[in-house]
């Protein structure tokens, strides 16, 4: 068959389809043209889903007459300047548009009118429908500067495409969430959402920085991911991550909340879930995710946003320099926050109380002691014969509860300002009061209590110590009885030899075995009897996707953490005052102790407020 030319309609008609896939996608270009033109106020109407009616008005620099013929053909942008040889570099890119495709390609296929004013200078609109262009005319415009760009019938001249869009519920949760991405990335500018005549978004403009982010990231996100989030703000190799992090015990069931923005630009990029999943893997069980939004300033030449047509992936010149970047400076967030757990644990508390309207039950002779747990405990009790003394919770208690005062450690504490001894209640986990169903501790602070799931709390105590026993020193391994080949593709085989020495800080010990195969020696005697094949081969899945052995480290965690829960205390052991305020010292002074292994938490505290409240005491 001959090779024939397509007419100038059907390709913008083809180029629509690839950057105009929806209601949300045609918003999304729309609104990154206004964030272009300097606009710090942007309202966004949508009807029927957006399918009906959009309308996007923005106070910014907006565009003389002669422009707006302009704006309209494929290809013509004011966003990329030619050098002086004439030369257009596609690999500096500071703006969110460059290809001028978003406004020929929504006039091909709908009506559009667009309407603007530049400063100083009259308003003239322009209309576009179906492609037939129409001349530049003089028109009303309610401001000084900036453009109003309407879009009526979406998709009207390719009616197959309205076939496929899903419902006008579905199509506008799409452009609510899009708008909501571009007001994370632009705390600075003012966004109003109206849906169908109903306003289901005003934000006001926020003071740019990390305190007017974090408050519009509350408004879209919610006030306990406020409560609950980690300032991220780390820099590498002149690239700069910074953002916010929840903490492990504030975890969803998908990952939803999680956002990455590259120079200001909203994308979906696998790397972040990678480099989430590693930075959060001692912390959190498979099946939750972290809630993040990252932002990530790095130098245009090192990152290529023009390879998708809708601008939603970027890929980065050494991706495992950026994995690396947001590995680290998550995980040096999470140990900072030390024991710290998520309000919304004693939230949920609180929330599971309800007054009792029984009758109260009384006891026919109470004790001259009341109910106080530390009535008669003047020494640690001798533990049952055989069990011997748990590891870490053998201490003595700082607090003088009856005990011999020589025993008392107050040189210790950190809250001890003279030789007095110093009450527990004054450290941040409080001291024991009290242990019930012979699994929680029940602990009082100044100003509330806490209540310690107590195997929980040393099962993250023992991983603990585990993890810094191997940062210590290598990794014990044990050798193969016979060595075992395993057959890879050529490529990954290259890979995994070429992070041989890291492999072998792990306790793997593997060689090159001819073409497309490699020869595994030693293991990690903490795996003990494992699949090496299945082994490998995930090892070369993670150097192929992520350029780190995330298999053999995660096997590792895994080991250790299952090690952890079978060495810890068990639920049901009762434990003495002394012992428990040990545990309680222990958790203050280990990093993430605030959740177990699994991104439970440890503890739940309620303030006195809470307290009071409960019982309508105010």
């Amino acid at each position: 068959m001959p090779i024939r030319r397509l007419p100038p309609e059907t390709v913008n008609r083809i180029a629509a389809g690839e950057v105009v896939e929806r209601p949300s996608s045609a918003i999304k270009e729309l609104v990154e043209n206004a964030l272009d033109a300097g606009a710090t106020r942007i309202e966004i109407q949508a009807d029927g889903g957006g399918l009906s009616r959009i309308l996007i008005a923005d106070d910014g620099h907006g565009m003389a007459p002669d422009q707006l013929a302009l704006a309209v053909e494929r290809h013509a942008t004011s966003k990329l300047e030619p050098d002086d040889a004439g030369d257009v570099d596609l690999l500096r890119i500071s703006t969110l548009g460059f290809r001028g495709e978003a406004l020929p390609s929504i006039g091909s296929v709908a009506r559009l009118t667009i309407t603007s004013r530049a400063p100083g200078g009259d308003a003239h609109q322009i209309t576009v429908e179906g492609g037939d262009q129409r001349p530049v005319a003089p028109a009303g415009f309610p401001g000084p500067h900036g453009a109003r760009v309407e879009v009526r019938d979406l998709f009207y001249a390719t009616p197959a495409r309205l076939k496929f869009m899903k419902s006008e519920r579905s199509e506008a949760m799409a452009i609510s969430e899009e708008i909501k991405r571009q007001a994370m990335a632009h705390e600075g500018v003012a966004f109003t959402l109206d849906l169908d005549g109903r306003t289901t978004l005003r934000l006001p403009a926020e003071h740019p920085g990390d305190e007017g982010r974090l408050k519009r990231l509350a408004a879209l996100l919610g006030r306990d991911f406020e409560a609950n989030a980690l300032l991220i703000d780390q820099s590498r190799e002149g690239i700069r991550l910074s953002g916010y992090a929840g903490l492990p015990t504030y975890s969803r069931g998908n990952g939803g909340h999680q956002y990455l923005f590259v120079n200001g630009r909203p994308v979906r990029d696998r790397l972040l879930q990678g480099a989430l999943r590693g930075a959060y893997a001692d912390f959190l069980a498979r099946d939750r995710h972290p809630a993040a939004v990252l932002f990530l300033e790095i130098d245009p030449l090192f990152v290529d946003v023009n390879v998708h047509p809708a601008k939603a992936e970027v890929r980065f010149r050494d991706p495992a320099l950026v994995r690396g970047l947001i590995v680290g400076a998550l995980r040096h967030a999470l140990h900072a926050a030390g024991h710290r757990a998520s309000t919304t644990v004693a939230d949920n508390v609180l929330a599971g109380f309800t007054a009792h309207s029984g009758t109260a039950w009384s006891p026919s002779s109470p004790s001259a002691a009341g109910f106080s747990g530390w009535a008669g405990w003047t020494s640690s009790p001798a533990p049952a014969t055989g069990t011997g003394v748990l590891p870490g919770l053998n201490e003595r208690s700082v607090r003088f509860e009856g005990l011999d005062p020589t025993n008392l450690a107050t040189r210790h504490s950190p809250l001890a300002t003279d030789a007095r001894p110093v009450d527990l209640i004054d450290f941040p986990l409080g001291a024991a009061r009290a242990q019930v169903h012979g699994t929680y501790i029940v602990a009082q602070t100044r100003d509330g209590i806490v209540v310690v799931d107590q195997h929980a709390a040393h099962e993250r105590l023992v991983y603990e110590r585990m993890k810094t026993q191997m940062a210590e020193g290598s990794v014990t391994r044990q050798a193969l009885l016979t060595p075992e080949v395993v057959e890879l593709d050529p490529a990954e085989a290259d890979r995994v030899v070429a992070r041989a020495d890291e492999l072998a800080q792990l306790g793997l010990i593997v060689e090159p075995f001819g073409g497309g195969a490699v020869l595994v020696r030693e293991t990690p005697a903490l795996l003990g009897d494992t699949d090496v094949q299945g082994l490998i081969r995930d090892i070369a899945d993670d150097l192929a996707e992520h350029g780190a052995a995330l298999a053999l480290s995660e096997r590792l965690g895994e080991v250790c953490g299952t090690m952890a829960c079978h060495g810890s205390v068990r639920a049901g052991r009762v434990l003495s005052a002394p012992e428990m305020n040990a545990l309680l010292r222990q958790m203050e002074a280990t990093p993430h102790s605030g959740q177990c292994n699994h991104g439970r938490p440890t503890y739940v505290e309620l303030k006195l407020n809470d307290l009071e409240k409960l019982f309508g005491r105010r």
